[in-house]
């Protein structure tokens, strides 16, 4: 695997979902991927999600496609460190696939998922409404308003573009609620290939999900001594889209208890489609909180 990874925010990410396959001799098909910089040194959850994606996918044929995918976070990743994936293909039908994938550093399991891959077939059609908010040409750009010129380094340096329809709560929390809506896309032109799309899509599916459990409880992501972690996730891929086009972002959490909080999420196309869903358990303990 290489030692350095390209500056460029694109180029870094699709560098990291290319993985490359290894001659191991095991029953598993076995893949290695790099990790981009992260500032505290973890890896970033949808990074590996999107690996995951790529993992499995490497294991079939183009006409099948991930519609689902289910997976726990076990143990935080070192981004210094390569991941390799195995993929135990659990089950081919008619028109099924599922595949087990499992990522380790040094031996050790930190990620656990399962992967459903279907043809493309007819069926019942309906879908939950977009909410009207405003256009992202209409809404100011992240990196580019934070007062600290480290917070606009590390958002310029994001492969994922967002912007915000409500304020955002990276330093403070002007309006508690349990629900937000933002527009992302990744950064620049990924091509055609649909499996990348939907890689990519579950790799930015893992950035500002938690927003809405912290937003409920008026608590900011700079709150010092704050200690977050993502426990699982699970993410439905309905219909087709561009992850490097403005895709809605709604997002809702409708609970927390016992320091961990659901947040769910639907993304759509900018024509209103309904494309994905998104659920998430996530660890946020406060000092002082309770």
């Amino acid at each position: 695997m290489t030692s350095e990874l390209p500056t460029d925010p694109l180029a870094m990410l699709l560098c990291v979902l290319d993985l490359q396959e290894s001659r191991a001799r095991t029953s598993a098909d076995i893949f290695v991927g790099d990790s981009h910089p992260m500032p505290n040194g973890r890896v970033f959850g949808g990074q590996v999600l999107g690996q995951t994606v790529v993992a499995a996918a490497r294991t079939l044929g183009a006409d099948r496609l991930p519609h689902s995918l289910h997976g726990y976070f076990l143990r935080p990743g070192d981004v210094t460190k390569p991941i390799t994936f195995g993929v135990s293909r659990i089950h081919d039908g008619r028109s099924f696939a599922r595949r087990g994938i499992q990522a380790y550093q040094d031996g050790v399991p930190i990620f656990s998922a399962i992967a459903s891959f279907q043809d493309d077939d007819p069926g019942f059609e309906h879908q939950l409404p977009m909410p009207d908010v405003p256009a992202p040409e209409d809404l100011p750009d992240p990196a580019e308003t934070p007062a600290d010129p480290l917070s606009r380094r590390l958002l310029r340096l994001n492969p994922i573009e967002v912007r915000h329809t409500t304020s955002d709560i990276w330093h403070e929390v002007a309006e508690p609620s349990p629900r937000q809506a933002v527009w992302t896309r990744v950064r620049g032109p990924l091509g055609d290939d649909p499996v990348l799309h939907r890689a990519a899509l579950a790799y930015l599916s893992d950035f500002t999900i938690q927003d809405t459990v912290l937003r409920a409880a008026g608590v900011a992501w700079n709150t010092p001594g704050m200690k977050t972690a993502s426990l699982d996730h699970a993410i439905w891929w309905h219909r087709p889209a561009r992850a490097d086009e403005w895709l809605l972002y709604a997002q809702e959490s409708p609970s927390a208890q016992g320091g961990r909080g659901l947040a769910l999420g639907r993304l759509y196309r900018r024509d209103g489609v309904l494309v994905a869903s998104v659920a998430q358990e996530f660890m946020a303990r406060v000092p002082d909180a309770g």
